[in-house]
């Protein structure tokens, strides 16, 4: 297939179908190639910059792919949250390098996979605690806010430390949500929500030196 003949049928399949990502597999077979020589073909297409490869073994068009997307290609069971979803959503200001994707399934050695958005870490977490939001793999501000309080704590961190929140006062967060947590992780939400309507944007804390 021609480089014109691939750009025409990545689009097609995320207009009909709304699939991004493409293993070497999936491509081999609609090339009616062998893998091995799919991937010198794949090589040939990023080169061009028809395709790009987004993270170990898929591959899509140069734009519109998602860290929803990279989480959900490598497991069907992760969605996108904390720090990484909070930026998105508007409420922190730095861009985390990390995208932290909660799951069911135990990674091990895969836990941490690099990307061309940036590293996705893979959080096993219990039944309870696990809620996939539905259609887009990205959880809301709120699901995003509580989940990175249980990440911090859970590490040992104090969000003030790492990151600047914004507009946290527009935060409303459901009591059946907050139910899924931890006590401690309750009481450190309330605390900052509370805080946040006294006085509006919560700043990092700059630790003096030395």
């Amino acid at each position: 297939m021609k480089a014109l003949e691939w750009m025409r049928f990545f689009h097609d399949q995320r207009q009909r179908h709304g699939k991004r990502l493409f293993t070497v597999t999936e491509l081999a077979n609609v090339a009616n190639a062998a893998p091995a020589t799919m991937n010198v073909e794949l090589g040939r297409l990023v080169g061009q910059g028809v395709i790009r490869r987004w993270v170990a073994g898929r591959y899509g068009l140069p734009e519109g792919v998602t860290a929803a997307d990279l989480a959900a290609a490598s497991d069907s069971q992760a969605y996108v949250t904390g720090a990484y979803a909070l930026e998105h959503h508007g409420f922190i200001t730095q861009q985390p390098r990390e995208i932290d994707c909660f799951t069911l399934r135990r990674h091990n050695r895969s836990r941490q996979r690099p990307t061309l958005l940036g590293e996705l870490v893979f959080v096993c977490v219990n039944r309870r605690l696990h809620s996939l939001p539905e259609g887009c793999g990205l959880a809301s501000p709120e699901q995003a806010f509580c989940d990175l309080h249980f990440l911090l704590r859970r590490r040992g961190l104090d969000p003030h430390s790492l990151y600047t929140f914004r507009k946290l006062e527009r935060l409303m967060i459901p009591p059946e949500l907050l139910a899924r947590y931890p006590l401690t992780v309750g009481r450190a939400v309330a605390t900052m929500l509370q805080a946040s309507r006294r006085g509006g944007t919560v700043t990092k804390r700059i630790m003096p030196a030395g």
